[in-house]
């Protein structure tokens, strides 16, 4: 605390951002009750509809917290790829493949490890997918950021071949109409336990989502590879005159962001999502939304946290939204509104620190120049 009595500068920031956050999501949500309003629904229910379906009714924190889980991991991933320099924005299409994998080696697969097979088979998948990006950066100059969105709808027409071809995904089951393309449903033994809490339940998923925060916010931050992917982020050419081998560790931070949202898919398969079945549409979502956690938490692992508990919540509240009686498409743009609330804010405060920071002091070459013998 100074002096003055103003307060600290970090602690003015920190009242600045959380005062933005309030007002951006008060003005989301009054654009959502006259948007809701306009469409004749229940304008009256927008906020409580939110906080009932994500918290407050019986079960719902346990819904919130496994909704929250892959939006966590897939978030890790984004930052361990942001940190080398590499832009990533391929995670549904990876996640898609990484829960295909995922749900080809559990159905084809028995004995008591096929759960951890399973989850291999998705960070497997999910790697592979993102290698390919690796594999067209590296070879032949193409930019990531190009080749990993590309990449996403190749993956959702391949999975979805997968489910037309009964010795690939589709369910063989005779009783099934043959209309209906999805997986075999998972054996007992191959899903994720469940926690369960003061009437909530929630997959264990959560507490690996959890200490993969941690371990990635440690190795970040106080490991050798985590200075190497630093150093490589801000120069490569530094990074390669110190040692760090551009390539090989480029390609890696790329395909490890990609064996996380495999992960996340695998996880989402194995903690019931879908009844436990992989279908069309599986990822809903999850890719894009984790790389906006990422986003909104500033690329740092354990901040994303709090944000992707946030963005669970808007995923189970905006479901219960819907069973008032609003329609689903207004739902959408209920949850992007919201969504863009929180994107707003660290958005600003970064404009802002451009605005005021002052420029690189001029280099002087009037000093002599000191040689140092090694």
């Amino acid at each position: 605390m100074s002096s003055n009595g103003t307060g600290s500068p970090k602690m003015m920031r920190g009242a600045k951002l959380v005062a933005l956050y309030v007002l951006a999501i008060a003005i989301a949500l009054a654009l959502s009750a006259l948007l809701i309003a306009v469409t004749g629904g229940p304008w009256r229910k927008v906020f409580t509809a939110l906080i009932d379906g994500s918290v407050r009714k019986p079960g719902r924190w346990g819904d919130t917290l496994a909704e929250s889980a892959p939006l966590l991991i897939v978030a890790l991933g984004a930052i361990i790829s942001t940190r080398a320099g590499l832009v990533n924005i391929g995670q549904e299409g990876q996640l898609a493949v990484g829960a295909a994998t995922a749900t080809y080696v559990a159905t084809q697969s028995s004995g008591p490890f096929v759960l951890v097979l399973a989850l291999l088979g998705g960070v497997v998948g999910g790697a592979v997918w993102a290698g390919i990006a690796a594999l067209l950066k590296y070879w032949r100059k193409v930019p990531e950021v190009i080749s990993t969105l590309l990449l996403v709808f190749i993956a959702s027409q391949g999975t979805g071949y997968l489910l037309t071809r009964t010795f690939l995904l589709l369910d063989d089951d005779p009783n099934k109409p043959n209309r209906v393309q999805t997986s075999a449903q998972l054996d007992a033994d191959t899903r994720i336990g469940f926690i369960r809490i003061f009437g909530n339940a929630f997959p264990w998923s959560v507490v690996l989502a959890v200490v993969l925060a941690v371990v990635v916010s440690v190795l970040l931050s106080r490991s050798t590879w985590g200075f190497r992917l630093t150093v490589l982020g801000r120069n490569p050419r530094t990074a390669q005159r110190i040692g760090v081998p551009v390539v090989l560790a480029g390609a890696s931070a790329l395909m490890l962001s990609g064996a996380f949202a495999g992960l996340a898919g695998a996880t989402m398969l194995a903690a019931g999502t879908a009844n436990y079945r992989y279908t069309p549409g599986f990822a809903n979502n999850v890719g894009w939304e984790g790389l906006l956690v990422a986003l909104v938490a500033r690329n740092r692992p354990l901040a994303c946290i709090p944000v992707a508990l946030v963005f669970g919540a808007l995923r189970t509240g905006s479901g219960f939204l819907a069973a008032t009686g609003v329609e689903r498409s207004i739902v959408d743009v209920v949850r992007s509104l919201l969504v863009l609330a929180l994107l707003v804010p660290p958005a600003i405060v970064a404009i802002q620190r451009r605005r005021v920071s002052p420029p690189p002091a001029p280099v002087s070459t009037d000093e002599p120049v000191v040689a140092v013998a090694r």
